[in-house]
């Protein structure tokens, strides 16, 4: 391998562990002023997220992880949803809305599910590209976790059991 390459390469691997680090050591950030756009056409903000511990998960029906881990996902939603947990799924700009709906009601997803039809909202939530990709939101509105790809959920609920008991 030319010396090239491996700067490229060791330069990737730090900027990916710097990224990592940023999650791991608890630097939570404000979550992103966006607007939600519902199937039903109602909206929901950012703003609204703000009381509950919240998991925004971008998504695609083309996505065969997205599709396997969505079970996974209602099971979480069901099981902790009477203590102040709620679930944004954002299908990607790219995923035809009559795909997005049709899922959605054939699964009868009992959270919310958004259209993201310009990408802003995945623009602002820091450029997501790859799905799935979903970000844990404390009672205060900051990102304390993002997953890419499908989450460790026993993991993931237990980080969801903490944030709901905090007050």
């Amino acid at each position: 391998m030319s010396a090239g390459k491996r700067w490229i390469i060791g330069a990737a691997a730090v900027a990916v562990a710097a990224a990592g680090a940023f999650f791991v050591m608890g630097g939570a950030t404000a979550a992103p002023e966006s607007t939600f756009v519902l199937l039903d056409g109602t909206k929901k903000t950012t703003a609204d997220m703000k009381g509950k511990v919240t998991l925004v998960n971008f998504w695609a029906t083309s996505c065969t992880t997205c599709i396997a881990e969505m079970p996974k996902m209602v099971s979480t939603y069901e099981k902790y949803r009477a203590r102040g947990y709620q679930h944004m799924a954002v299908a990607m700009s790219y995923d035809p809305p009559s795909y997005v709906v049709n899922y959605a009601q054939t699964r009868k997803l009992p959270f919310d599910v958004a259209i993201d039809n310009t990408g802003a909202v995945a623009r602002a939530w820091g450029e997501v590209q790859l799905t799935p990709t979903s970000f844990i939101v404390n009672k205060k509105g900051e990102i304390v976790k993002r997953y890419v790809g499908e989450p460790n959920f026993p993991e993931m609920q237990q980080l969801i059991e903490k944030l709901l008991a905090e007050s």
